[in-house]
């Protein structure tokens, strides 16, 4: 699998999810091109779906454009413009024989569009990236360098490490990256695209989203044994939840018990700024140092 782009490449934009801002759309549109891409906007991107206006075009468009890019054997990277909700509606739509007989290709996106992230790992065993989406609020200028940097240079990117990061629970851990926004790993349990994070490190975020949801969704993947083995835990934002103290305390009861190293505001999620952190790939997690460090 090729996983650096050139200029020239070409890139498929499409909606697996939420309808797309037309303004965010272009801006995003120019930030790719002005990195040498020829960027494909698929006509899903600028559509509605006829009676849920939540969503992008209905689920069969949707799944058929996320498909036909991912066949094209022009387009380099298939990336999601934004998310919302929708992602899990088309899953049982797309021909995952098809996609998997078909050269290897990139995935880029992030929040609704972690059931994808889990669906590629499952069905075709490729890695993938969680990134900030162009067509986003949060696809500011330090955002769209780490998505540009992932794409273009994956084998200089070494050491992933936000801010504000902070050792929550200390040690090092190795295993494999899974994960993404916390909402989307619930909703996904029980699906045969759910992926579990035995042996490897879990990436936690979400936005939103009250303290006692937090609680519940985090109890449940725990009472579902989706951490069971888990090596470490990476969190990243909680824009929009309740206080960053109170949910830095909730995840440490509700997770503290797995006994494994625990990472704080890791600097991935929903948040100007937000780094582009691969999926499927083996890494450690540096909890005394607060870092992400991806192997060869």
């Amino acid at each position: 699998m090729r996983t650096a782009l050139r200029p020239g490449d070409t890139v498929a934009l499409v909606a697996p999810a939420g309808p797309v801002p037309a303004e965010r759309l272009d801006a995003g549109v120019a930030v790719m091109e002005s990195w040498g891409l020829r960027v494909r906007c698929f006509p899903g991107v600028r559509a509605r779906h006829p009676q849920l206006s939540y969503l992008a075009g209905t689920d069969a468009q949707r799944a058929a454009e996320f498909q036909e890019a991912w066949l094209d054997p022009d387009v380099k990277a298939v990336i999601a413009a934004r998310g919302g909700y929708g992602c899990h509606r088309m899953l049982g739509t797309v021909d995952w024989a098809a996609l998997r007989a078909a050269e290897p290709t990139l995935f880029a996106g992030s929040s609704d569009t972690t059931a994808l992230h889990d669906a590629i790992g499952v069905h075709l065993g490729l890695p993938t990236l969680f990134s900030p989406m162009p067509a986003t609020t949060h696809f500011d200028a330090e955002a769209a360098e780490g998505l540009r940097a992932a794409l273009f240079t994956p084998d200089i990117v070494r050491v992933l490490r936000g801010p504000g990061a902070e050792t929550l629970v200390p040690g090092r851990a190795r295993g494999t990256l899974v994960g993404g926004n916390l909402s989307l790993l619930a909703a996904g349990l029980g699906t045969p695209e759910c992926r579990q994070a035995r042996g490897g490190i879990a990436l936690l975020e979400d936005v939103g989203e009250e303290l006692y949801r937090i609680d519940r969704l985090l109890t449940q993947l725990v009472r579902a044994g989706l951490f069971d083995g888990v090596h470490g835990i990476a969190l990243g934002s909680w824009t929009g939840c309740a206080s960053p103290e109170s949910v830095r305390a909730l995840v440490l009861e509700r997770l503290g018990p797995l006994g494994v190293p625990m990472v704080w505001n890791l600097g991935f999620g929903h948040h100007a700024g937000a780094l582009t952190v691969p999926l499927g790939v083996p890494a450690q997690l540096d909890a005394d140092a607060a870092s992400l460090v991806l192997d060869d």
